[in-house]
């Protein structure tokens, strides 16, 4: 739980937050405003909770502000996609399994990084 009153920033992944919570969370006064460059799913539907989430008003500029992520639409990232899918393609149809580690989320069945999660400790607490 956070504290009344508190910012909640997403920067990472939409999906991370639960939508319906966040909003109900601004309109009780819980969280004083919520701000993210992700929206789940993107692009978000007209009904999307966050696109209409209302605040308490705290006596002071309070609010929301949730924008499209518009990285991955310039020419450079358009390039460095194209370039990793070529990478990614050659190396798996040509046997050799050479994949960049910046490339791999889950390898031979397991998670290729910590940034992804524990999938090891899942498996033992089963």
């Amino acid at each position: 739980k956070m504290k009344p009153g508190s910012w909640l920033v997403n920067t990472a992944r939409g999906a991370i937050i639960n939508k319906e919570d966040v909003a109900e969370a601004l309109s009780s006064g819980q969280l004083r405003g919520y701000g993210g460059d992700v929206w789940f799913p993107q692009p978000a539907p007209k009904d999307h909770p966050l696109r209409t989430a209302s605040y308490k008003n705290w006596g002071g500029s309070a609010g929301n502000a949730t924008v499209s992520h518009m990285s991955g639409t310039s020419l450079d990232a358009q390039a460095r996609y194209a370039a990793g899918t070529k990478a990614i393609l050659e190396s798996y149809f040509s046997g050799r399994n050479d994949y960049r580690p910046e490339d791999l989320i889950v390898h031979e069945g397991d998670y290729a990084t910590k940034a992804y999660g524990q999938r090891k400790e899942a498996r033992q607490s089963k």
